[in-house]
């Protein structure tokens, strides 16, 4: 795994469809899963009960929402490729969206990411599309699959 360094939206642009990854692993902990569930109001005993998951759920424990592995991705894209000439960007919205498998907790993730389709925005800015895929350690699986739309602007 190594970080990828990218200098301009030029540059970004000339690697379009590139697959950069793996990105750093990530240990999803009961924690994060408490914290995602209180402030989405999702507190589901399936992510925050240990007891109760452990003699009910067809998993044998806890796993994580999977809003929550989606929301992880923006901040792992930018673990795993670093735009230099970034000023600031914001979430622009989502297209194909799955969670194939769950996440357990106290396993790790870490994510595959793409650009794809790229268009000039005003102010310098530039819509950009990301083909995420989130791995489970150990697992043929992926926990989440998605298109992430972000406008980003160049300093």
């Amino acid at each position: 795994m190594s970080v990828v360094e990218i200098d301009s939206f030029a540059d970004l642009k000339k690697m379009q469809n590139t697959r950069f990854g793996p990105g750093p692993w990530v240990t999803v902990t009961q924690e994060m899963i408490n914290s995602f569930a209180l402030a989405t109001r999702d507190e589901q005993w399936i992510h925050t009960d240990p007891e109760r998951a452990a003699k009910e759920s067809p998993y044998g424990t806890t796993v994580a929402h999977g809003f929550l592995s989606l929301s992880m991705v923006s901040a792992m894209i930018g673990e795993t490729v670093v735009l230099k000439s970034i000023k600031m960007g914001v979430n622009y919205g989502l297209n194909k969206v799955r969670f194939p498998s769950p996440v357990p907790v106290n396993s790790r993730v870490r994510l595959y990411c793409q650009p794809g389709q790229m268009e000039e925005k005003e102010n310098g800015g530039l819509k950009l599309t990301w083909s995420c895929e989130v791995e489970l350690e150990n697992s043929d699986k992926p926990v989440c699959v998605c298109e992430i739309i972000a406008l980003i602007f160049e300093s």
